[in-house]
C-alpha cells in the first residue's frame, strides 16, 4: 500500500509534467503573440503579465486542487510543500528546457532580437500618444535595450546564478502555497 508521502511524489512529479507542458506552451505562445500577433503597444505590456502571471497562477490553482483532492483531500503543510515544490521545479526545469535550450536554440534563434524589435515598435507607439513624457520613454528605451544586450552575452556562471535564485523564489513560492492549500484531517475523537 502506498504511502500518502508516496502518492504526494507520484501524483505532483505528473502535475509538475502537465505544469510544465503548460508553461512551456504559454511562453512560445507570449513570444509570438508580442512579436507578431500584437501591434498594441497595450497588448505588448499586458501579454508577458498575463501569459507569465495570471494564467499561470489559475493553472496552479486549478492543479493544486486536484492534485489534494487525488491523494484523498488532506495532507499537512510539510506534505503541501513538498508536493508543490516537486511540481514546482519539474515545471521550472521543463520550461526552461524547452524555451531556452530547444525553442530559442533551434526554431527561433533570433528570439532576443525579435522581441528587442517589437518593444522598439511599442515605444515608438507610444512616443506618437499625447501627453507622454519623451524623457521618461527614452530613458526606458536606453535601459531595456541594456537589458536586451545583457541576454545576448549570458554566461555559464550566470546561468548557473539565475538557476539557483529561481529555486530559491520556486522554494518560496511552494510555502506560500502550501500556506493556502495545507488541509489537515480532521481530529478524531474517541
Amino acid at each position: 500500500m502506498d504511502t500518502l508521502e508516496q502518492k504526494i511524489r507520484e501524483t505532483f512529479i505528473k502535475n509538475g509534467l502537465l505544469l510544465g507542458v503548460i508553461l512551456l506552451a504559454l511562453s512560445i505562445f507570449s513570444f509570438y503573440f508580442i512579436t507578431v500577433i500584437s501591434n498594441s503597444p497595450v497588448l505588448f505590456v499586458a501579454a508577458p503579465i498575463v501569459f507569465t502571471l495570471v494564467i499561470p497562477i489559475i493553472v496552479v490553482v486549478v492543479i493544486c486542487f486536484q492534485g489534494r483532492k487525488k491523494i484523498g483531500g488532506y495532507w499537512t503543510f510539510r506534505q503541501a510543500t513538498t508536493g508543490i515544490f516537486i511540481m514546482f521545479l519539474i515545471g521550472y526545469f521543463i520550461q526552461i528546457a524547452g524555451r531556452d535550450l530547444i525553442f530559442a536554440k533551434l526554431i527561433e534563434p533570433h528570439m532576443v532580437e525579435k522581441t528587442e524589435a517589437a518593444f522598439m515598435n511599442a515605444s515608438a507607439a507610444i512616443k506618437k500618444q499625447p501627453g507622454v513624457n519623451q524623457k521618461q520613454i527614452d530613458q526606458n528605451v536606453v535601459d531595456i535595450r541594456k537589458s536586451f544586450e545583457d541576454q545576448k552575452n549570458v554566461t555559464i556562471g550566470k546561468n548557473i546564478q539565475d538557476i539557483l535564485i529561481s529555486i530559491i523564489f520556486i522554494f518560496v513560492l511552494a510555502l506560500i502555497f502550501a500556506a493556502l492549500f495545507k488541509r489537515d484531517p480532521p481530529l478524531r475523537t474517541t
